[in-house]
């Protein structure tokens, strides 16, 4: 052996010793859990009621504005299906002075980004930029918003392509075990309504675009949101001018949903399918209950994370799936709580006996300290994480103002996270998760799992699952 072969093993040897040390030490003690502290916020109401809310976070200088207008599809009447997506699509097709291509070219100039996203209950323009620009960013975000032009050439072509994201998700199997799901339990409101089809976009007029638009936006619905580093007066007096002529418009007004809570099952067929996509949930409480930081944490430890029980046991120890989840939607006043997970066909009756005997065993056990100790540490770090931009302080501030929360829900969070005690775990397991009165979906092929699934129901009814 010549010395360089000897000196090579010489340090293989000690690389070894090292990292076999290395592996018997105890890794250290994690720091003490800290709660969020808010930077303070400057507030203010125009005359019209639009709200604003300036927070200065952090040294690099960008600026994020965003303003949230309480116009959604939870606003579009029954024959005005995916109406509310129309209008946010030709929001972004330019004002009664500017084109798209203005719009675009002038906020690149300004070394950022602006767009328009709707969901169930807002509709968001959000742009970010170099500091310097912000008051150019608010008076562009707001002639956007108050003067969009709506132009009738490009009705065409976004039908067609709201038409083609609409079908394309409409193919997939956990859109439609999503939709059967929120449509049982919202039957009736527009969280229960479908995807819209092709004939109903294709209806769509300009005139009912800018009908909704009328109808529904004004000061009174929108809140302004200024987060990163800028010039607090600067940006104040460009939110006062740009928006302080706004029309009011109509006032804050979302209809709360009754959710049903129904022993169901509702079967998709996908004949051939190698897999089948499984649903199961039932509605629970929403943001503003004194038990969902509780619930929260029993949801991340039952199915919401990657080292949580259902997880474990369908994916790493059984192999039926890759990529279970379980999550608590908050909607407006309401939530429910659903696990999600697309498994092998021959294993959905195993995967949802599995689940239900999960549920159960933490409706019977607490957990231990340990295991709740280290799930409490991921929400805590994923909390952490949520707030370490400005558009995560934005989206965290919104959350607030929807749901009618006070600012300690945000500078507490941390502190009520693990606060939560194994035995509240269990408490609110057995109260809110109840498997016998859970709305089940699946998506598969109908002729090999009926009867699957028909053990799994007789089986639930008798309290076999889970004993």
């Amino acid at each position: 052996m010549n010395r360089y072969k000897i000196l090579a093993t010489s340090l293989l040897l000690a690389m070894s010793t090292s990292l076999a040390t290395a592996q018997k030490q105890t890794p250290p003690a994690g720091g003490t859990p800290q709660d969020f502290t808010l930077p303070a916020k400057q507030e203010f109401t125009l005359p019209n009621g639009v709200e604003a809310s300036l927070v200065p976070f952090g040294e690099i200088p960008k600026v994020t504005v965003s303003m949230a207008v309480e116009a959604g599809n939870v606003h579009e009447k029954e024959n005005e299906n995916g109406l509310a997506d129309m209008v946010g699509e030709l929001l972004q097709e330019g004002t009664t002075s500017k084109s798209a291509r203005d719009i675009a070219e002038a906020v690149a100039r300004m070394g950022g980004e602006l767009q328009v996203s709707v969901g169930p209950n807002q509709t968001t323009l959000t742009g970010s930029v170099l500091s310097e620009y912000g008051p150019d960013l608010v008076r562009l975000m707001s002639e956007v918003l108050q003067q969009p032009a709506f132009p009738a050439s490009e009705l065409e072509r976004i039908k067609n392509d709201f038409k083609r994201q609409m079908n394309l998700a409409r193919s997939q199997p956990g859109t439609q075990a999503q939709e059967k799901f929120t449509g049982a339990l919202y039957a009736g409101h527009p969280y229960g309504r479908n995807l819209p089809g092709d004939a109903q976009i294709d209806a769509f007029t300009l005139e009912q675009v800018r009908g909704f638009y009328q109808r529904e936006f004004g000061g009174q619905r929108t809140h302004v949101y200024v987060a990163g580093k800028f010039d607090a007066g600067a940006m104040q007096a460009a939110i006062r001018t740009a928006l302080s002529d706004w029309e009011k418009g109509p006032a804050p007004a979302i209809a709360i949903a009754k959710p049903v809570t129904k022993a169901d099952m509702i079967v998709v067929d996908r004949p051939g399918a190698p897999q089948s996509t499984i649903v199961i949930g039932l509605p629970v409480v929403d943001p503003a209950h004194p038990d969902y930081t509780a619930l929260r944490v029993t949801n991340s430890l039952l199915g919401g994370s990657f080292g949580s029980r259902i997880t474990r046991n369908i994916r790493e120890d059984k192999g039926y799936t890759y990529s279970p989840y379980s999550a608590v939607a908050a909607r407006y006043r309401v939530g429910d709580w659903s696990q999600v997970a697309d498994v092998t066909t021959e294993h959905t009756g195993n995967s949802l006996k599995e689940i239900v005997y999960e549920i159960n065993r933490l409706r019977k056990e607490p957990p231990a300290e340990e295991e709740l100790t280290g799930i409490q540490n991921y929400e805590a770090g994923l909390f952490v994480l949520r707030n370490s931009t400005p558009a995560g302080i934005i989206n965290q501030l919104n959350f607030l103002d929807l749901h009618g929360l006070p600012d300690s829900f945000l500078t507490n969070q941390v502190q009520m996270i693990h606060a939560v005690t194994p035995q509240q775990v269990q408490a609110v397991a057995e109260k809110y998760l109840r498997p016998q009165a859970m709305t089940l979906v699946v998506v598969g092929d109908r002729k090999q799992i009926d009867k699957q699934l028909k053990k799994f129901q007789a089986d639930l009814k008798k309290g076999a699952p889970g004993q």
